[in-house]
């Protein structure tokens, strides 16, 4: 017995001993010999970690103006498996609904999700109509949730509702669809973008930081603990060369030509033919990238540089500066016009006026835009090599470089005399609004073209360094002599107010250059008598150009109206407001009357209107302003409401009782206005001359003010007395820029076809063969049917 019970000693003294020892080895194990995996382990479970949100970089217009830009946001996500735990799905569904606005099929399908084994989730998030909800959502989602604590925790159920609510970041774009497919969208996730915003999203994009430290298990931090910090870095800032003003003139012109014309869209790229930088660029339809799921996904297609299409008459305007380059074009010089037998080809093509207009002299030719005159041109003098190369030299069949996403090509191929031909003329040819831009600013600059670019510069927030964007010139394509003889002679087809296609853009007191263009649309293999690709692309002042602007529309509602009667009209408004935003002096003050034929633009109702309202619609127009006196709202105005006035007539604002009014600038206005102002605050008016008001000095009389103006006839005329410099005196004003017409006021009224009537009666291009093997078995006219 005794002896039974050692052994059992033994062996349990022996077991436990083996028990110690593996014990003994496995903490030697594992605090030796293991001891950095396990202790990794455990800094991993006292560690804590906040991310540090970078924020995405600002996009703002050459002027500072916010187009882009992060603002704080929250995401909602729930609890599914907690909820239907607690017992309050329904109430979870139904605070979610009201709270949010969203569809209960919607909140239902997140609350109550399982995964495919038929248990709830624990964490799913409220991506629709949940995800980057604004401040105002959010404060009604927490209220409903903290009344849903109370409830649980007066069941003694606990705080948790199952509903998590965590602040975030979103993209936000302030002026909405100002510009939008030019900037464009970040998607909801930051996964898909457009515009800018993709070209550079590795610019914008910043790199989040975070802190890092050690907690015990109440989540404090540790006083002797591990603490690491990387702070975050904020995206780079895009300074634009776009002037958001010049923008809204040109989004609001094409609004009225979608209204007026219902086309399929239209575009417009205005930009400064010096430096190559765009200041506007604008399509329609429309879209705001704040809800950017609400619109067709062509709405957001930027057609100024990715979509081609035959441009029509507005690429003769490369064909005329190649020859008057190569000394082919003789404005004087005459030929038969009507009708054009290609050489070894069946192929005849026809003026847009079918009979012609008899032998007229070349530069008639370009007025009336008649193709025969540019075959001749192109065809005859120029040849194959020599217009080929001078359209590639003008940048066609390439592309511009401008910084943005999906840039198309564009093609210049022709072979046979059909197609130097029909070429010479913008057809058979495809090109990008972008280049066409380009290439004008070239003909408009003096002969240099231009890379045109979108980005003024770009600024690193976080080294404080700006890169700048400097004008890039790509090649001379014309001499400075022929630019200017081009622009003089483009200006006759925008000037002369009988012939001249492009009559509808004229601006009384400015030099304006432009040609229209209507092309027939290649459809199903043939040219459509139907559908057309109206256009306009010009520059003003002549002789030195501040702004070159394309406008292209996509199958207007009516085949009988073109490039004259729907772009031309859009054209002078929108270069009028740019100009005088600008702050570019007309190059001569109309004579006569103002109320006469030269009249452009209605004066806006401001009386009672308070001064910053008045100030912000007057620039909104682009009319300049004075305002007189110091009082908050105007009680008077100078001319009157609803008067035609000049567009470079200013508007004075009267804001004070009389004997307080000071004598304002009286330069520049007319006698009658200026008569009717001092009669207004009082004062005793003495001329000198006739004409406009150039100089004036103010002097008190028993107690009555005087004002002694010298006047002279229009800057520009035989009559015109420069003034002497010691007659002027300095008075403060306080102007504004900008058009002082309201809706379709601004293209109202000069002689010669402004009131928005066709040029000349049609529309159309050419009509070429439907081959390309050479000449076609039977004799083909292509016959234009209308302006080009």
């Amino acid at each position: 017995m005794s002896k039974r019970i050692k052994l059992r000693t033994l062996l349990f003294g022996g077991v436990m001993t083996l028990l110690f020892l593996v014990l003994i080895g496995r903490i030697y194990y594992v605090q030796v010999i293991d001891r950095d995996t396990y202790y990794a382990m455990a800094k991993n479970r006292w560690a804590a970690a906040e991310t540090l949100t970078a924020k995405r970089g600002t996009i703002t217009d050459r002027n500072g103006n916010v187009l882009a830009m992060d603002t704080i946001a929250y995401n909602v996500s729930v609890n599914p498996r907690l909820i239907d735990k607690l017992g309050i799905t329904e109430e979870v569904i139904k605070g979610l609904t009201e709270s949010l606005g969203i569809p209960e099929s919607t909140a239902r399908e997140v609350v109550t999700a399982k995964n495919d084994e038929g248990v709830h989730f624990a964490h799913r998030e409220l991506r629709n109509g949940g995800w980057q909800i604004e401040k105002t959502l959010a404060d009604k989602l927490v209220e409903f949730r903290e009344g849903l604590k109370t409830e649980l925790l007066d069941k003694k159920l606990g705080s948790d509702t199952g509903i998590m609510i965590a602040e975030t970041l979103k993209r936000y774009y302030p002026r909405k669809t100002l510009a939008s497919q030019l900037i464009g969208y970040v998607s909801l996730d930051r996964e898909k973008m457009t515009g800018v915003e993709a070209y550079f999203n590795d610019r914008l994009t910043g790199v989040d930081g975070y802190f890092r430290y050690e907690k015990d298990g109440a989540r404090v931090q540790l006083a002797k603990g591990e603490v690491e910090f990387q702070q975050a870095l904020d995206g780079s800032n895009i300074t634009l060369t776009i002037d958001n003003e010049i923008q809204d003139y040109v989004e609001e012109a094409l609004r009225e030509i979608m209204n007026k014309y219902q086309p399929k869209n239209a575009t417009a790229i205005a930009a400064d033919p010096n430096t190559g930088e765009i200041l506007a660029m604008a399509n329609m339809p429309e879209y705001d990238p704040n809800e950017y799921w609400k619109s067709p996904y062509e709405n957001m297609y930027n057609h100024a540089v990715g979509s081609l299409y035959e441009p029509g008459s507005t690429f003769k305007i490369a064909t005329l500066a190649a020859a008057v380059e190569e000394g082919y074009f003789d404005p004087e010089e005459k030929y038969q016009s009507g009708r054009y037998k290609i050489p070894g080809d069946t192929v005849v093509i026809r003026d847009h006026n079918l009979d012609g207009w008899g032998e007229i002299t070349f530069l008639q030719g370009l007025k009336l835009s008649s193709n025969v005159a540019f075959i001749k041109l192109g065809l005859e003098r120029l040849k194959a090599e020599g217009l080929r190369d001078y359209f590639t030299r003008f940048g066609f069949g390439q592309k511009t470089g401008i910084e943005l996403t999906n840039e198309a090509t564009g093609s210049i191929r022709f072979q046979y005399n059909s197609e130097i031909a029909t070429a010479s003329f913008g057809q058979g040819v495809a090109v990008t609004a972008i280049q066409q831009v380009a290439a004008v600013a070239a003909v408009a600059n003096g002969g240099k073209l231009m890379e045109p670019h979108i980005i003024k510069n770009i600024t690193d927030p976080n080294t404080k360094t700006t890169t700048v964007t400097e004008p890039k010139m790509v090649r001379r394509v014309i001499s400075e002599q022929t630019s200017r003889q081009v622009g003089e002679y483009l200006e006759q087809v925008v000037s002369d107010q009988e012939i001249g296609t492009g009559k509808n853009a004229y601006i009384e007191g400015y030099r304006v250059a432009g040609k229209t263009g209507t092309a027939q649309k290649f459809i199903n293999g043939k040219y459509s008598k139907e559908k057309f690709m109206v256009s306009f692309i010009g520059y003003a002042p002549v002789d030195n150009p501040k702004i070159v602007l394309y406008i292209a529309v996509d199958e207007p509602n009516s085949p009988n109206v073109g490039g004259g009667t729907v772009a031309a009209p859009a054209f002078r408004e929108i270069v009028l407001k740019s100009l005088r935003k600008m702050g570019i002096a007309p190059n001569w003050v109309p004579e006569g009357d103002p109320e006469s034929k030269e009249i452009k633009v209605k004066v806006p109702d401001m009386k009672d209107a308070n001064i910053s309202k008045a100030k912000a619609e007057l620039k909104a127009k682009a009319m300049p302003f004075e305002i007189v006196g110091n009082g908050g709202t105007v009680v008077a105005q100078i001319p009157a409401a609803g008067s035609l006035v000049h567009p470079t007539q200013r508007l004075f604002l009267i804001t004070e009782q009389l004997n307080k009014i000071p004598v304002p600038d009286l330069t520049g206005v007319s006698l009658r206005d200026a008569l009717e102002l001092s009669s207004l605050i009082g004062a005793k008016l003495v001329t000198e001359g006739t004409g406009f008001v150039v100089s004036q000095k103010v002097e008190e009389k028993n107690g009555v003010r005087i004002i002694r103006v010298k006047l002279s006839p229009p800057i520009g005329s035989d009559d015109y007395v420069e003034p002497d410099p010691n007659d002027v005196e300095e008075t403060n004003t306080e102007g504004g820029d900008g058009e002082g017409s309201e809706g379709s006021e601004g293209s109202e009224g000069s002689d010669g076809g402004a009131d928005g009537t066709d040029a000349s009666g049609g529309s159309g291009n050419a009509d070429p063969p439907d081959t390309t093997e050479g000449a076609p078995p039977e004799t083909i006219d292509i016959e234009h049917v209308g302006e080009n």
